[in-house]
């Protein structure tokens, strides 16, 4: 059984930073790419980055590039969101997932090319 837990998530001012972590079981960690998507209240799930199975390619939307790394440790099965410069409309429970693929040369950031989701961790950015 694959199973996903996030942490890290809570309450920051704007211009802050928080760290999520999502521990992963399961499934060979290292075989496959992780991602992090975002669900604000009453909007679609949409991604936020992902890094392929060995940790040497990333993919970030516009959105959160050039103030969120990913980064993943598979010693430890644990993939990280780094999120600084944090804004209010950075709000959302943040989801990591698994991609369905093992060894996938392709980054995907559709939501069906992800089969395992944790439960999610609430981040909320005050202004």
């Amino acid at each position: 059984q694959v199973q996903l837990v996030e942490s890290g998530g809570g309450l920051v001012q704007a211009g802050g930073s928080l760290r999520l972590s999502c521990a992963a079981s399961g499934r060979t960690f290292s075989n496959y790419a992780m991602g992090w998507f975002r669900q604000a209240p009453g909007k679609e799930r949409e991604f936020v980055a992902a890094i392929n199975w060995n940790g040497g390619r990333t993919y970030y939307a516009d959105s959160v590039k050039g103030r969120f790394t990913i980064s993943r440790d598979n010693a430890k099965n644990t993939v990280y969101l780094q999120m600084n410069r944090l804004k209010p409309e950075d709000t959302a429970v943040y989801y990591c997932a698994t991609d369905s693929n093992l060894f996938r040369i392709v980054i995907l950031t559709t939501t069906t090319a992800y089969d395992y989701w944790g439960q999610g961790t609430q981040v909320t950015v005050s202004s």
